[in-house]
């Protein structure tokens, strides 16, 4: 009797025994869909890149498949992923050594320093550096010139600037209303181009619990650009202009009053009528009628 271990052998032999495989080259069937919207297109260069891990050709596409400005660091990537920071490092390290990825860091006039970075469907090599040619020497105190001018004011990034009160508010109504959904994570600089779109739901009486009933429910699976399907829900859900409530007047002498029904003074409670504004040409007549009678009473008026 022979007695096989089946521990050792592979998946392929387990399932199927008495014929032999070797793992490695297993026909495979490859199965596509033909995807309308929501899809990336990629060559095969790319993806079928030896120098580069497994780790870093998934990275490379997951970078592809995001949106023109799409603001990321190494660090969320890791933490949004099974893998560690480590390994992400490495990964980008990867990408950068084979031209896939690349980071530009520039002053701007101000004297802020920026980076940008830059992904690559193909790879780009690096952009070579000129040296400085060399120069005479010189006996002499170096000089370090500055970067900006020092009796000049200092300057701040526009993110940095302090909002007004009112872009305050409704950047501050518009992060309550997207708490609770992770899809729909902001940054403050996307905030702050949807804050007058939030201002004019805040004039017009909403509150963040109506933003929030307005922009949460039904959102797409997955979410790739949430200030751009925000701004569309906020622009096609703006409610409407809240008309002004009527004033009530008093049903027998017509002065305003708190409340529909009649003043205190036609009820008979007391207080001063308030003075009626409109009725003018009505009043004209009866008041130079009693003028005439009491200047004939007086004698100081004769009769037409």
């Amino acid at each position: 009797m022979r007695i096989i271990n089946r521990t050792q052998l592979t998946p392929a032999v387990v399932e199927h025994p008495g014929v032999r495989q070797q793992e490695h080259e297993l026909p495979m069937q490859i199965h596509r869909s033909a995807h309308a919207r929501c899809f990336t297109v990629l060559p095969n260069g790319l993806l079928q890149d030896r120098r580069l891990s497994f780790t870093a050709r998934g990275l490379l596409a997951d970078l592809l498949s995001r949106p023109d400005g799409w603001r990321e660091d190494g660090r969320h990537m890791a933490d949004t992923s099974p893998q560690g920071r480590g390994a992400i490092r490495r990964a980008l390290k990867e990408l950068k050594d084979a031209g896939y990825y690349r980071v530009d860091t520039f002053r701007l006039p101000n004297g802020t320093v920026r980076s940008e970075a830059h992904v690559f469907d193909t790879p780009h090599p690096t952009p070579a550096v000129p040296q400085p040619a060399a120069g005479e020497r010189a006996i002499g105190r170096a000089v370090t010139p500055s970067v900006k001018d020092p009796e000049e004011a200092p300057t701040l990034p526009a993110q940095l600037t302090q909002p007004d009160e009112q872009t305050g508010a409704a950047v501050a109504a518009l992060f309550r209303a997207i708490r609770p959904e992770p899809r729909l994570r902001l940054g403050e600089a996307e905030a702050l181009q949807l804050a007058p779109l939030v201002a004019q739901w805040l004039e017009r009486g909403s509150s963040a619990a109506d933003l929030a009933q307005a922009l949460l429910p039904a959102l797409p699976t997955p979410v790739h650009s949430p200030v751009d399907l925000l701004r569309d829900r906020l622009q096609r859900k703006m409610p409407p202009v809240r008309a002004p409530k009527p004033s009530a007047e008093c049903a027998k002498c017509h002065d305003p009053v708190p409340r529909p029904g009649i003043c205190r003074p036609c009820a008979g409670l007391g207080g001063t009528r308030t003075l009626a504004i409109g009725i003018g040409a009505a009043a004209t007549p009866d008041g130079v009628a009693r003028a005439r009678a009491a200047l004939r009473g007086h004698g100081l008026f004769a009769a037409a």
